[in-house]
């Protein structure tokens, strides 16, 4: 009986043993199954083609007429004015009329270039008082500005925004009006002679800026042209006199940016030729040429230059201005 049970403890033994590696291979089989299906799933999923959209290509806008580039293809000639102010200029009033002048006034400019069409309305203006924000300038009414770009487009033109700081500074001046200048047919016009120290008075003494201070404009109308790819922006600068802008050698030739000088001299046609010869000396190579012409402080000792003697001036002016 002992023996017998020992043969029979050895016999369940090795069934148990049987059993147990006959659960481990089954296991291991079915592991290998479940294995095998999913890599053949995710190969199925690596294997699906993915689908991207890109991203819209930015539209490059352009000038009126067409084109990124002010000069050399264009001359620009315009009025200048702002509402109610006859003084400023004959860009007021019957702004439809007052553009029809300007494209009669500009014809005889057209004999070798496109003739851009400017309307610069007097937007920042200076004033002898405070004002409620205590820079001695007020800037008008989103209307105002919005009534000026119409007229403009309608001429096919471009609007510059006149800037004359008072007490302030150019840059944040100029900055007001961003939501205008990411317009492409919007560049400024600043007037240093309209730009004093604190303690001073517009009008009272005559207002200076430097070149630095233009070229911090310049890099910021340059931002505002790749931001929002904007054709050329003008950035004009009146002087009157050669002490007006101090240091013009620090500005930067940038490609989003159309420098001008415009030369205001008052007075007979020798005289403002003299004026011009002297504001223009030393100015950067790629600063554009400007000129002035006032409808009546000019005639008062002699007739307004036609534009047949404008475009003798050496330089020769690319923008023409009418007051």
């Amino acid at each position: 009986m002992r023996l017998t049970s020992s043969r029979l403890i050895a016999v369940l033994a090795a069934a148990v043993l049987t059993a147990g590696c006959g659960g481990g291979s089954t296991s291991d089989s079915a592991a290998d199954d479940t294995g095998s299906t999913t890599s053949g799933a995710e190969e199925s999923t690596s294997a699906a083609p993915e689908t991207t959209t890109a991203p819209p290509t930015p539209v490059q806008l352009e000038l009126p007429g067409g084109g990124t580039q002010v000069f050399p293809d264009h001359r620009l000639v315009g009025f200048s004015g702002a509402p109610g102010s006859a003084a400023l200029g004959p860009m007021t009033g019957d702004l439809a009329a007052a553009t029809q002048r300007l494209r009669d006034q500009a014809a005889p400019y057209g004999v070798d270039r496109a003739v851009l069409p400017v309307l610069e309305l007097i937007a920042t203006t200076a004033h002898p008082f405070p004002g409620p924000n205590g820079t001695y300038a007020t800037t008008p009414d989103d209307a105002v500005v919005q009534q000026y770009l119409d007229a403009a487009r309608a001429a096919g033109g471009i609007l510059l925004l006149g800037i004359q700081p008072g007490t302030g500074d150019f840059l944040p001046a100029v900055q007001h009006y961003e939501r205008w200048l990411a317009e492409p047919d919007v560049g400024v016009a600043l007037d240093p002679e309209w730009a004093v120290d604190p303690g001073e008075v517009p009008g009272d003494v005559f207002g200076s800026t430097t070149g630095a201070e233009l070229d911090s404009v310049s890099a910021y109308l340059d931002g505002l042209v790749t931001a929002h790819h904007l054709p050329q922006k003008v950035m004009l600068y009146h002087q009157l006199h050669a002490d007006i802008v101090s240091g013009q050698e620090v500005l930067v030739d940038r490609p989003g940016v159309a420098v001008v000088k415009s030369v205001d001299g008052i007075g007979a046609a020798a005289d403002k030729v003299g004026t011009y010869q002297r504001v223009m000396a030393g100015t950067p190579p790629f600063v554009h040429a400007g000129f002035k012409l006032f409808y009546e402080e000019d005639t008062r000792s002699g007739p307004l230059m036609d534009p047949a003697a404008v475009l003798g001036l050496v330089p020769q002016p690319e923008y023409v201005l009418y007051e």
